[in-house]
């Protein structure tokens, strides 16, 4: 392991040096993110998974950086140009930029207009010029002429060619230039001739001029969109006139003939070869910094939409809504099996919603439903309406649930392997209600992408993006942990330690040996090694099952500990458990040892006040506001109820029950100045809103939550 790489990740974190080298060690040998986190406090100082991932990610990039640095050497020694200077000058740094700018000038080319010159014989002559010594150039060049340069002006040509690529390639002009785009860089945007009135969407960007640095990073994306549908062209340069002056200020040191060919020269670096090397270096950073923001908002909300709370183990019925092709319904159990499903038709006839309402009361009571979910698309708010009016025989929940990628799970290989035998909308159907009993372990059955709480979700980084939103679904799944006897295999899949083989070895092992009793039954599944079993064991959970403990997030290797405590105390586990009297009056400091500090007996003291007990709370039922279908119901100045239904940077997204979401800019958050609009409002979250502006036309509602 790489000393210098830790030290590096230790400064650019602001870490500890003993806990960055811990957690990498942790990681190379296997253990995840959320294993880590949760069970090895004592060895990482207790980091959270936002520092251990930002150091995994640190150290890769750093491993990479090592590949690459090899490769530059290994170019260099092959062209018989590696000097000892040189290779310690390579070793030694550990910025990418850098690396590559010392490389430049070795890097293999096609030809160019330099290489031409120089096979001309003109590399002498562009020497002389750079001495700024001679006052007479023409005389000079006189001397280079042959039958591939027949004039003095193509000899001095040559010449300022070869000196523009020697400028090009020089650390120092590199390092001017990119100070100049960091500083001034300006993001100049304009309409493509006749596109106009195509591109209608990006007007606000049709003539557009800002600094680089202040562009947000939405702002970006849309542009860079705009840019590749072929509706506006991009370009980033600070002013040209200032960069070329500070590049001739270090390289031009004299008025004569020469020194006026070395600026001619320096104009034709930085026009020809500088600002577009460096302008595309700028495009692909600010660009990447948008990916990280976009992408950092796209977690957040993942996160927040799979922490949502559940109604739990109740009897759902669910209802994929529709107009002509009528509601598709499902009565599923308290485990989410599911026990019935037709189609009721509550909106084409009086004569068909009464008999749609007299099979739904019917249902209500014969599959003894608690609670029904009814998916927020078209027709949505119709069927609620419809399901509000009948009249049931004991207290039903009623809410409407974001069908956000129902269609996409009812296409999917899942939902064809678990029901082979049903038509689409009704695994769409059966999506919506679970979603409702458990929205984290439904909608991890879906693409996260295609979920529906992230802006340009298709134009960041593919690869950072499904990362990313892995390892959100990973530490959500793990956070809430999973019962071990009724987890799909998808669920188990992203279980710490275990994977698409395991959860499916764990899945055959249930249809054969029945429900698992223990966790350590976990053991005899296929291939579930100690590793595997160390890793996932935690997250795992069993009701009732043989150790009181197996329903908890303490981790079977500290179960000693807790036995011991109770035998201390002449108690048995279970009655530690249920007396929180006496667990208070446990020193913990007597039960530290060598491998277990404080940090994890505190964790399981924690646990042992709540054991089994979901963090995601109960979900709570919502009604939109009367009278509300369409943008055309609205008036400015109403307060109407709403769902937060999507976060971004520049305010927050509500549906307010009229099939368009409206936008709460962040402006409009608070009576106070709001940087971040997490600060005030969660997805999901229930908030009342006022209509300040209509945009009909467009279908653009402008909400405020100031005074309401």
């Amino acid at each position: 392991m790489n000393n210098i790489h830790l030290q590096i990740i230790a400064k650019d974190l602001n870490l500890p040096l003993r806990k960055v080298e811990s957690t990498v060690v942790l990681l190379a040998e296997g253990a995840t993110i959320p294993f880590i986190a949760r069970y090895r406090k004592e060895l990482t100082g207790s980091l959270d998974e936002v520092q251990i991932a930002d150091i995994w990610t640190q150290y890769q990039k750093l491993q990479e950086l090592e590949k690459r640095r090899e490769t530059i050497l290994k170019s260099i020694d092959d062209q018989g140009k590696l000097t000892d200077e040189l290779r310690k000058r390579i070793v030694n740094t550990y910025n990418l930029t850098e690396l590559e700018d010392i490389y430049l000038p070795f890097k293999p080319k096609r030809k160019t207009r330099a290489s031409i010159a120089r096979e001309r014989g003109l590399e002498p002559l562009a020497d002389a010029v750079m001495s700024q010594k001679h006052k007479d150039v023409q005389i000079l060049a006189k001397s280079y002429l042959n039958d591939q340069v027949p004039t003095e002006e193509d000899a001095l040509q040559g010449a300022r060619d070869i000196l523009a690529e020697r400028v090009n390639e020089d650390e120092r002009a590199r390092l001017l230039v990119r100070h100049a785009f960091e500083k001034k860089g300006a993001l100049h945007c304009k309409v493509v001739k006749g596109k106009e009135e195509e591109g209608i969407k990006y007007k606000d960007y049709f003539k557009s001029e800002e600094l680089l640095s202040k562009c947000p990073s939405h702002r970006l994306l849309a542009i860079r969109r705009g840019e590749e549908e072929g509706f506006l062209r991009v370009s980033i340069a600070p002013d040209e006139d200032e960069v070329i002056q500070v590049l001739s200020d270090e390289y031009v040191n004299s008025s004569n003939a020469s020194g006026r060919q070395v600026l001619e020269a320096v104009k034709e670096a930085y026009e020809r070869l500088l600002s577009a090397s460096i302008e595309t270096e700028f495009k692909n950073k600010s660009k990447e910094k948008a990916d990280e923001e976009a992408i950092r908002v796209f977690v957040n909300n993942l996160r927040q939409l799979l922490m949502a709370a559940p109604v739990g183990q109740k009897r759902v019925m669910g209802l994929d809504p529709g107009f002509r092709t009528g509601c598709k319904t499902v009565c599923l159990s308290d485990t989410g099996d599911l026990l019935y499903n037709d189609t009721i038709y509550p909106h084409l006839s009086q004569n068909q919603e009464e008999d749609a309402a007299f099979k739904v009361e019917k249902w209500v009571k014969q599959f003894q439903i608690e609670a029904i979910a009814i998916g927020n698309g078209t027709a949505g708010r119709e069927t609620e309406s419809f399901i509000r009016k009948l009249k049931f025989d004991k207290p039903v929940s009623i809410f409407m649930v974001n069908e956000a990628g129902a269609s996409i799970y009812s296409a999917s290989e899942v939902a064809r392997t678990e029901f082979p035998d049903l038509d689409l909308t009704v695994r769409g159907a059966i999506s919506i209600g679970r979603r409702l009993m458990d929205p984290l372990a439904e909608l991890v059955k879906i693409d996260a992408k295609s979920i529906g709480v992230g802006q340009y979700q298709h134009d960041v980084n593919q690869t950072m993006l499904k990362s990313s939103l892995d390892r959100t679904v990973e530490s959500c799944v793990n956070t809430v942990g999973v019962n071990l006897n009724t987890a799909s295999k998808h669920l188990l899949t992203y279980i710490s330690g275990l994977g698409p083989a395991l959860a499916q070895n764990i899945v055959l092992y249930r249809t054969e040996n029945g429900l698992f009793k223990s966790r350590n039954e976990l053991k005899k599944v296929t291939r579930l090694g100690a590793k595997a079993f160390e890793q996932a064991a935690g997250f795992l959970r069993i009701r009732n099952g043989a150790h009181p403990l197996d329903n908890t997030a303490v981790h079977p290797e500290s179960y000693h500990i807790v036995e011991k405590m109770a035998t201390d105390l002449q108690l048995t586990v279970n009655q530690l458990i249920a007396d929180r009297k006496l667990r208070t009056a446990i020193d913990l400091n007597g039960y530290v040892n060598d491998k277990i500090g404080l940090p994890t007996l505190n964790d399981i003291m924690k646990e042992l006040d709540k054991p089994g007990l979901d963090p995601r709370g109960e979900a709570k039922s919502f009604a939109f506001a009367d009278g509300i279908r369409t943008i055309d119901d609205l008036r400015v100045g109403m307060i109407v109820p709403g769902l937060v239904t999507n976060i971004t940077n520049f305010g927050a997204f509500v549906d307010i029950g009229v099939k368009q979401d409206g936008l709460v800019h962040v402006s409009q958050l608070a009576n106070r100045f709001v940087r971040n609009p997490n600060e005030v409002v969660k997805l999901q979250q229930i908030v009342e809103v006022k209509i300040i502006e209509l945009d009909k036309s467009r279908k653009r509602i402008m909400l405020s939550m100031k005074d309401v």
